[in-house]
């Protein structure tokens, strides 16, 4: 049997049938909810309005006819998308040759005769091979199945797209006459929270054209964790993640095609990054074990897989080509990173911190290099946060606080009044309560009369925007449980950088370069995040921001042969350290549980 759902105030209308749970019918109609918990109905973040009364949409199901209310609050909307806006070529480059992945190469072959009645396909391998010293060139049955007519058309004047392989190459396309289009690439970066792509100009290796959105996959939970279990709940639901980043992807590609005249054959290569779960769930490949101890991966080094597998907007018999991985929390957007930002070719002592919904590090230099991951990021992404939410219209994202009377100034995403507080507005937040005296060391509220303070059912708040200020109507707060989550949270990545440097014997003073990566990471305030215990208390000058490493990675990779054939050396070259097991993080983690730590001589300038 099925039923119609209208949502309001949307105004659109969906058939499903009896039994569709809500926020899947929601998401038919276009519309995505939020959702921590994948769909298990713990977060509370999915809830709507059905006849007057809030419910929880991933927990209700459909059985007639329905006009459903969707608050504000309760929607994904746009993110604030880091993408890469590096333009600069040589920067990309950083030392390597450039060499793009794909050419377009113009041929003259010689016209047949009844002495020379060589065929059409050899003919053009052999004009390769003379003109270009490409001897080893492979093509698919789809490249040459129209050989003949397309030689003849320009009287033997033909385009060669070569993708470039390792140790081979593959013609992808053959045009008739000579091409003046420039071959194109697409860099990919397959984030947790979001998606970013760029679209390379392969003759000179500038950007031409930059988007991003949120990754949809979000719906069915924030974190990894959470969709591992829900694609291992079915092969259906496997399927739909996949789905979801696949259309993603396209989405944004086609996007930028329209924009620039193009069409999805002008693009022959795709490289991406991602982490280890991001990375199987867009290759449809089950991340079940990823979870589960002892922690592997289905695959780390992957082959290049043809768009046509995987239905990407691109030349069909184009190329997708993975960063590897490294273990199943360190994954290929950090050996993307690591070798845009060249940490392996330096002799100082460099930590590299990829800061997102996942905390990943890298330690080392050109001699050793050693990596771990830690659970940090969802507190930062808003999970378990009260009014916590994504860096998107409305997100509160820096904080300041008068410390005599405890009034606030903040700065909101889209200059709109505020409906929650994201990462940076965390860290803000967090150490400026601190600072202005209204929480302790340990994160409990200090005993304070005023105005922005309150206890609700025994737990103490601070009101960052009263309901009258805000954009939904609604008190924004943090509590007491949310600075504690938030301490866990810097807790975590702390430690992570600490159990590091234990594992190689050294201190905070040798590590001469911190390179602070991905989303999150470009919108921090270094102070800000020493003075909680998030970062070492070093220089300041030693922090640099490097923006979207992984999707810098991916645009190197597309522009350079030389530089991406080290990508598997070097994720091979990092030790991989498992913090929950057999070392010295819970130690460590139990030790900066409090602002800024318990040792405040690791923190000389914030004690």
């Amino acid at each position: 049997m099925e039923f119609k759902i209208r949502f309001m105030p949307d105004d659109k209308e969906v058939t499903v049938i009896q039994g569709t749970n809500l926020k899947d019918a929601a998401n038919l109609a276009g519309i995505q909810l939020k959702s921590s918990c994948g769909g298990a109905g713990t977060c509370g973040k999915c809830k709507v309005e059905l006849a007057g009364k809030s419910v929880l949409a991933c927990k209700t199901a459909v059985n007639q006819d329905m006009e459903i209310t969707i608050p504000l609050d309760s929607r994904l909307s746009e993110h604030k998308v880091l993408v890469d806006n590096q333009s600069d070529v040589k920067d990309v480059l950083a030392g390597y040759q450039f060499n793009p992945i794909v050419r377009k190469l113009n041929l003259t072959l010689t016209e047949p005769t009844l002495e020379d009645n060589t065929s059409d396909l050899s003919r053009l391998l052999t004009q390769l091979r003379k003109e270009f010293n490409v001897d080893n060139a492979k093509i698919n049955l789809a490249n040459f199945v129209n050989i003949g007519p397309i030689l003849r058309e320009k009287n033997y004047q033909v385009t060669v797209t070569l993708v470039h392989l390792g140790d081979f190459s593959e013609i992808v396309d053959i045009e008739a006459g000579h091409s003046e289009k420039p071959p194109y690439g697409i860099a990919l970066d397959i984030g947790t929270t979001t998606i970013a792509v760029n679209l390379i100009d392969l003759n000179n290796g500038n950007i031409l054209d930059r988007l991003g959105t949120y990754n949809t996959q979000a719906q069915y939970g924030d974190d990894v964790i959470s969709r591992i279990i829900y694609a291992d709940e079915s092969a259906d639901n496997l399927k739909k993640l996949q789905e979801l980043v696949i259309n993603t992807t396209n989405k944004l590609i086609r996007e930028m095609l329209k924009k620039h005249s193009l069409i999805s054959k002008d693009i022959s290569v795709m490289i991406a990054a991602g982490n280890t779960t991001m990375t199987h769930l867009f290759l449809g490949v089950s991340p079940k074990y990823l979870r589960l101890e002892p922690y592997i991966p289905a695959v780390t080094t992957l082959p290049p897989v043809k768009a046509k597998d995987l239905k990407i907007a691109m030349n069909s018999e184009g190329y997708i080509i993975m960063y590897p991985s490294v273990a199943s929390y360190v994954g290929g957007d950090i050996v993307s990173g690591a070798l845009v930002t060249g940490i392996d070719r330096q002799e100082n002592i460099t930590l590299f911190i990829d800061i997102g919904t996942n905390g990943e590090m890298v330690l080392g230099n050109q001699d050793w290099l050693v990596t771990c991951a830690c659970s940090a990021g969802p507190s930062f992404e808003g999970r378990g946060i009260s009014n916590g939410m994504r860096a998107m219209s409305g997100a509160i994202e820096k904080v300041e606080i008068n410390p005599e009377n405890l009034d606030i100034k903040l700065s909101v995403v889209g200059n709109v009044p505020p409906i929650g507080i994201c990462g940076s507005g965390l860290i803000d937040v967090l150490a400026k309560m601190n600072k202005a005296g209204i929480i302790n060391r340990t994160g409990k509220f200090n005993d304070l009369q005023n105005k922005r303070i309150r206890v609700v059912e025994g737990e103490p708040q601070y009101i960052l925007a009263f309901k009258e200020e805000s954009g939904n109507g609604k008190d924004i707060v943090v509590s007491e449980s949310d600075v504690k989550n938030l301490i866990r949270s810097k807790g975590a990545v702390y430690a992570g950088i600490r159990s590091m440097l234990d594992m190689v014997q050294l201190s905070e003073e040798d590590i001469e370069t911190v390179i602070i990566a991905g989303g999150f990471g470009n919108y921090l305030h270094i102070n800000d995040a020493i003075e909680i215990g998030l970062l070492p208390d070093i220089p300041r000058e030693k922090y640099k921001f490097v923006g979207n490493s992984s999707l810098k990675g991916a645009h190197l990779a597309l522009i350079s042969q030389e530089a991406f054939a080290q990508a598997t050396p070097l994720a091979e070259k990092m030790t991989y350290l498992e913090l929950s097991v057999g070392n010295s993080f819970f130690d460590q983690y139990v030790s900066a549980l409090f602002l800024p730590h318990t040792d405040l001589s690791l923190f000389p300038t914030v004690a």
